[in-house]
């Protein structure tokens, strides 16, 4: 109940005043029904059935006397046109109200959408370390449906008890002993409802848990489908699959199951409650007949309103589970928010590296709790518009001080410093906006390289994108497409090679005319002849941008200013290409032979 009042107050801020013209519109609405019963009385006297002016029924004496002097015929006209225009009215305000209502309703939706995306993206990187992108998924589809149908449960429940309040209010004026007997009945029925409530809540919670292992699971299949096919793994993924589907089939049908049993004890007890409300009327309240009447009547709207409630209770319970989800990852992105929303949208604030960037004593490690450190004790000082390769066996912290540099995550112990200024906060934000990343595993978007390329560059021309494509040598593939810019590239670009979504990536990060270049493995997926081609670009590019290349290939990185060999997390050697190559027994000219003789 806490979250959804969290969410109802959140309701409250995003529609203001349209929130409460849409409840005095239910409430208009449930008036006018009520009236319209009324309208009966002196219709039932014009036809005989019973004497509305001595039956005892309220304003039948007062709409009497208006229609006295008419004839029965003249009489009956002007109630039956009066009761076809009080409905006409009802249904143009209902249908205003209902549009009112989906507008509030989809508004809030799309609001709860764009707040949850909004903070994901201001979260920081390591953040996105300790989760899976598969919860982040169920989270924006599953999850979000599930509380956008417990936010229609609401407002649909909101209009249903404000409904049956009016109602209620039409019932206690005819026979309040009356009523009163039948609301003690229908709130003994309510808290016996209860068990329902609670099953219906633990029926969510394993439905969010099954929805979140399904959506994990068909995101790690299909992103490791290759290897699945290559080594005839089909049979057990099969088989969990099925086992899942049967587990969330049986969680569904057993909420049906629930909700239908606790619709067979409400007609049980509607069955037994008619015949002891018309028992009493007559035994005991002695309720006169035209009364009873219009009691019968109002009590036959209101019984599946109160149906009507219970189910939308329990449809709100289940969806508990979903409303907790959502408001445990606000928690969470909230404590771990580097961008305000001003900097989301704004990336003209740009800090562009002056003189150097350095890292003094820093230690980091993924987990607190653990004792291995991914960095240890890491010193190092890269000049302005120099070019720095960084070097190391798999595992050894590599692309964690890329990370560092770049702001992406913060030292445990120590500092990385910008032009002397700690490398925090605003100072990292401005910083990554001249940053140009390439990575060994290089993403592209399912949209046509006309489109990666604007993603870094809106405002770049054509031209502008033919240059950037040429610098990573890929304008000549690029040209042989069969829509040129415009090829979509399929998902995460596997319609082209792996070489060459290198190099579109690479075309993407010059286009932002960075100051800082950061080439992670980024041409371990060339060949040779197209690595030369990049090799001499970036030779072309030195002096005027601050490059750092991690390399798997030695070769490469001939002419770098300075090579820094990291092993186990720490740097063991530091110096130029051709000082470190000579130190016998060191790590780099161990690398070297052992590329050397394999070749490569």
């Amino acid at each position: 109940m806490a979250h959804l009042l969290i969410y109802f107050r959140k309701l409250h801020a995003f529609a203001g005043l349209k929130l409460y013209i849409n409840l005095i519109g239910m409430v208009v609405i449930s008036m006018l029904e009520g009236f319209g019963i009324f309208l009966l009385a002196p219709m039932l006297s014009i036809i005989g059935l019973f004497d509305s002016g001595t039956g005892g029924i309220p304003f039948s004496s007062a709409l009497a006397g208006l229609l006295q002097g008419l004839s029965d015929s003249l009489k009956l006209t002007v109630i039956l046109t009066s009761f076809i225009l009080l409905l006409i009215i009802q249904g143009l305000l209902q249908r205003r109200q209902s549009n009112l209502n989906e507008t509030i309703e989809q508004g809030f939706i799309r609001h709860l959408r764009i707040g949850v995306y909004e903070s994901l993206l201001q979260s920081d990187w390591t953040f996105f370390l300790r989760k899976r992108k598969s919860d982040f998924i169920h989270l924006m589809t599953n999850e979000l449906a599930r509380a956008s149908y417990g936010i229609y449960q609401a407002l649909r429940m909101l209009t249903t008890i404000l409904f049956t309040l009016v109602q209620i209010g039409f019932a206690l004026y005819l026979s309040a002993p009356l009523t009163a007997c039948v609301l003690v009945c229908g709130l003994a029925l309510a808290v016996f409802s209860r068990t329902f409530i609670h099953k219906s809540r633990t029926i969510g919670n394993e439905t969010s848990a099954l929805s979140q292992s399904y959506y994990a699971g068909v995101t790690d299949h299909f992103n490791g489908m290759k290897d699945i096919k290559s080594n005839r793994m089909e049979r057990q993924h099969l088989i969990w699959f099925r086992t899942l589907c049967y587990r969330m089939e049986h969680n569904l049908i057993q909420f049906t199951r629930l909700q239908m049993t606790s619709q067979y004890y409400y007609k049980v007890t509607s069955a037994v409650l008619i015949a002891l409300f018309v028992f009493l009327s007559f035994a005991v309240f002695q309720v006169q007949a035209q009364r009873l009447v219009f009691i019968v009547i109002i009590f036959s709207r209101l019984w599946p309103k109160f149906t009507s409630l219970q189910s939308s209770w329990e449809q709100m319970a289940q969806s508990m589970s979903a409303f907790g989800s959502l408001i445990n990852l606000q928690q969470e992105v909230d404590s771990a928010r580097e961008l305000e929303l001003h900097d989301l949208m704004n990336n003209d604030n740009s800090e562009r590296m002056e003189q150097s960037i350095e890292c003094r004593s820093v230690n980091y490690r993924y987990d607190l709790n653990d004792s291995a450190y991914a960095l240890k004790h890491i010193n190092l000082h890269i000049p302005a518009n120099s070019m720095t390769a960084i070097v190391g066996k798999s595992g050894a912290g590599k692309s964690t001080l890329i990370d560092l540099l770049i702001g992406l995550v913060r030292p445990e112990k120590g500092s990385v410093l910008l032009d002397g200024n700690p490398l925090i906060g605003d100072n990292a934000i401005s910083l990554r906006n001249t940053v140009g990343y390439v990575s060994q595993d290089p993403f592209l978007f399912h949209a046509s390289i006309r489109e990666n390329l604007s993603i870094a560059a809106p405002d770049a021309t054509e031209e502008k994108m033919w240059e950037a494509l040429r610098f990573s040598a890929s304008d000549e593939f690029v040209r042989l497409l069969p829509q040129g810019l415009d090829t979509v590239l399929g998902d995460r670009g596997l319609r082209l090679s792996g070489g060459e979504r290198q190099r579109i990536v690479l075309a993407r990060a010059i286009l932002r005319k960075p100051s800082i270049l950061i080439l992670d493995e980024a041409t371990s997926a060339l060949d040779s002849e197209n690595e030369a081609n990049i090799q001499e670009a970036l030779g072309q590019l030195k002096g005027k941008m601050t490059i750092i290349v991690i390399a798997h290939r030695l070769s490469t990185i001939r002419h770098a200013d300075q090579v820094i060999v990291l092993d186990n997390g720490r740097i063991v050697q530091q110096g130029a290409y051709q000082l470190l190559s000579m130190e016998r027994g060191g790590m780099f000219s161990r690398l070297l032979n052992y590329q050397a003789q394999h070749g490569t």
